[in-house]
């Protein structure tokens, strides 16, 4: 077997379960790939002892006949998930020098499956961005270019890193969190899968925490089957966790029989946006027809709430920053700035943020403590609140008329170049999650699968939003437009 690093979980698994592979051969291969890849900027702490000495401890676990689906596998984690003893500083200056002692939960349920950690993953900072460009390591960079440009193209945010280092095979598959599109969105622009289940399908305990009432992790892989396998071993009820849900995770992986006759996918008008490019539309209607062809019934749907989703959005999710960032305080962890003679501890709070808070986080912060600040809560946020139970009842009442799932574009736009919106209207960059925030305010799965290549050569996405706690059907019906789309374009090597 040559450069085992390009090999699908689904195929990795199935060679170390034959003897054909083992895992430390698969995780050297790995590493090698990430050493020549610094170009991409994907990985920013690197564990690789600690990888060959689990991928060690995996081969005798295979050896021994009882080992997970995952077990043996290579992945990269993304930085806002805290691993124990390995730096987790959520791309922030604010916490540089953080090691936690402990391990999130995602992160835990995969190592319990013998998974293992090749390092730490770039994201744009406390996952605040559509593009990899707020990250205190540097730029993430998408291994993909448009046609013989030498342009370096954003990966998507905020699991940039995650979304390069899978599309560039420096790992097999990677954790990613999702808050407004933050797992679809950059697996749209690097042609590979990602996932976000229902809120409170993977505990959020361990990770650092974003906008508590919409941020979910997932798997960012190859394929779908791997998403399927890698879900399955990420999820799970936790005591720690008061939002995660105490239901049984299926086998999502034998849910994909590829038989979706007789589903009802809905097309919702609103989602056909001004402007939107004709490459969009027609990936969209080919998808339509793709899901036709299968079996399924196309349905159009309206979900009338859609262009509120974007402002209530960016009031609710800046509202809960506000208040989960208040804890970076110089006090107890991570950056203190130094102070001056006279220097109260206002001073020390201020300058520490200052320091230690890039433009994105500060302008957030700001803006969420403006909403919830007296005499503008009702206006701003309780609005937004009442407005995100609208959109939810959207969902709710297309579902109620027998609706399995939502078929609508992933991303507005295929990949766009690093810098070229840096000093835009913030707005303009917020306008990338115009597809994918209405499913973090609903608390719905939804997932991105590549499915062609625009006039420059660059992946386009499609996105599937599904019905609460049933990853597995829409798991299911991604597989069968994988199929059906045939995408296995993969980029050129420039790194």
């Amino acid at each position: 077997m040559t450069e085992l690093n390009k090999l699908t979980i689904a195929d990795a698994r199935d060679a170390m379960r034959k003897g054909d592979l083992t895992s430390a051969e698969l995780t050297d291969a790995c590493l090698d790939a990430i050493e020549g890849a610094d170009a991409l900027g994907a990985f920013v702490h690197n564990t690789p002892d600690l990888a060959r000495e689990q991928a060690k401890a995996a081969d005798a676990r295979i050896q021994a006949g009882d080992a997970p689906d995952m077990c043996g596998i290579p992945l990269g984690i993304k930085d806002l998930f805290c691993t124990k003893g390995v730096p987790s500083q959520a791309a922030s200056r604010i916490l540089e020098g953080f090691t936690p002692e402990y391990e999130s939960t995602v992160s835990q349920n995969l190592l319990d499956n013998g998974t293992i950690m090749l390092g730490k993953l770039n994201m744009d900072e406390f996952a605040m961005g559509s593009s990899n460009e707020t990250s205190c390591y540097g730029n993430a960079v998408n291994p993909w270019r448009r046609g013989n440009e030498d342009t370096a193209l954003t990966p998507g945010g905020s699991s940039g890193g995650s979304a390069s280092a899978v599309a560039a095979d420096l790992c097999l598959g990677a954790t990613g969190t999702d808050t407004g599109g933050s797992i679809r969105q950059p697996a749209a622009f690097t042609g590979i899968t990602g996932i976000k289940p229902t809120y409170g399908r993977c505990s959020r305990w361990g990770v650092v925490a974003f906008a508590s009432s919409l941020d979910q992790a997932g798997p960012m892989t190859k394929s779908v089957r791997d998403a399927a396998i890698m879900l399955e071993a990420m999820c799970g009820h936790d005591a720690k966790d008061s939002t995660s849900a105490d239901l049984a995770v299926p086998n999502f992986e034998a849910m994909l029989t590829g038989d979706i006759k007789g589903k009802k996918i809905g097309i919702p008008k609103e989602y056909r946006m001004d402007g939107m490019p004709d490459e969009i539309e027609a990936l969209w209607a080919k998808g339509a027809d793709m899901l036709r062809d299968a079996g399924a019934e196309i349905v159009d749907i309206s979900l009338p709430h859609t262009k509120y989703a974007l402002p209530a959005y960016y009031v609710i999710a800046p509202a809960e920053a506000s208040s989960n960032l208040a804890r970076y305080d110089g006090v107890k962890y991570g950056h203190r700035a130094t102070l001056e003679a006279g220097d109260g501890i206002n001073d020390m709070y201020e300058k520490t943020r200052a320091e230690g808070f890039g433009s994105e986080v500060q302008r957030r912060v700001m803006v969420g403590t403006y909403v919830l600040s007296a005499g503008f809560y009702d206006a701003y946020y309780n609005r937004a609140r009442r407005v995100r139970t609208l959109i939810k009842k959207d969902f709710d009442d297309v579902f109620a008329q027998g609706v399995d799932a939502i078929l609508t574009p992933a991303t507005p736009s295929a990949a766009f170049g690093l810098g070229e919106m840096k000093n835009a209207d913030p707005v303009k960059m917020y306008l990338n999650d115009v597809f994918t925030v209405t499913v973090n305010l609903a608390g719905l799965p939804g997932i991105a699968i590549p499915a062609g290549l625009d006039a420059q050569g660059l992946p386009l996405g499609l996105q599937l939003i599904g019905r609460p706690w049933e990853e597995g059907d829409l798991l299911n019906i991604a597989h069968e437009v994988e199929a059906r789309a045939g995408f296995v374009a993969k980029p050129n090597k420039w790194w």
